[in-house]
């Protein structure tokens, strides 16, 4: 029995390998100069961080399950699997730190944008 439940997650880890390569992060968007832009530039790139959010969510769904099934074979032992765990760990973290940073430049391009047009 414990063969064929080794067996059974390998062939879903297997397939969960082939689903990582469709897993596709997303660009991050280019940012407004704050304090040069204008109000529909900063709208403009208000919605491409909102898109890129949308687009990196999915992103991180994508790979949570592969994610999930990696660490489950990990524990199992193998270090080829612990291997490919980190690799997918490091990608859904590096989506997360992504979105951080994208976050942060668009705040600072608001400031910016706000110190050289004070209402």
């Amino acid at each position: 029995m414990n063969k064929i439940k080794l067996a059974l997650l390998g062939l879903a880890l297997g397939s969960t390998v082939a689903v990582a390569g469709e897993c596709v992060s997303p660009e991050q968007p280019g940012m407004p100069e704050g304090a040069a832009a204008t109000m529909e530039q900063m709208l403009a790139g208000q919605k491409a961080v909102k898109e890129f959010q949308a687009a990196n969510l999915e992103y991180m769904g994508c790979l949570e399950p592969q994610l999930n099934a990696a660490r489950d074979a990990a524990a199992a032992g193998s270090k080829e699997d612990e291997a490919t765990y980190q690799k997918l760990e490091e990608s859904y973290n590096g989506a997360v730190s992504k979105e951080e940073e994208v976050a942060a430049q668009f705040n600072t391009a608001i400031r910016a944008y706000k110190t050289a047009n004070p209402s």
